[in-house]
């Protein structure tokens, strides 16, 4: 089990501590929602969360199987819904991967890729689509 804390500091903004290390950082609601949106809102940590998770499970299935992923990047976009009630509607990953699309491990990753466990948190409403980009 791991704690984390927060406080809520005033102006839409919390500070949050991971319990094991004491690292801190700051939330702040989106522009659009009545915050200023100068850093992480809690559903772009969600976001963040899935493109970080899925990268670090196939890191990890990668190391036990010989595979180097070192410069492997992504980018996550998130949606809101337009409707009642405010919630991500969509979640679209690019994964630039440095291994090339025909390496014998392609599907074993992409496996791993859906088998993260943020990704199994989530709402099965929330639309996840991950584009592929392979090295050449």
């Amino acid at each position: 089990m791991v704690n984390f804390t927060a406080e809520y500091l005033g102006g839409l903004k919390c500070r949050a501590v991971h319990g094991p290390s004491g690292v801190q950082m700051l939330t702040d609601a989106p522009a659009d929602v009545g915050g200023s949106g100068t850093t992480f809102s809690p559903t772009d940590l969600v976001a963040t969360g899935l493109l970080t998770c899925i990268m670090t499970t196939m890191a990890m299935v990668a190391e036990r199987n010989g595979i180097k992923l070192d410069g492997m990047s992504g980018t996550v976009e998130k949606a809101m819904r337009t409707s009642p009630p405010r919630r991500i509607d969509s979640l679209k990953i690019h994964l630039k991967m440095p291994i090339a699309a025909d390496h014998p491990a392609v599907e074993k990753l992409k496996h791993a890729a859906q088998a993260c466990p943020v990704h199994l948190s989530l709402h099965p409403d929330i639309t996840e689509n991950i584009e592929w980009e392979w090295a050449s």
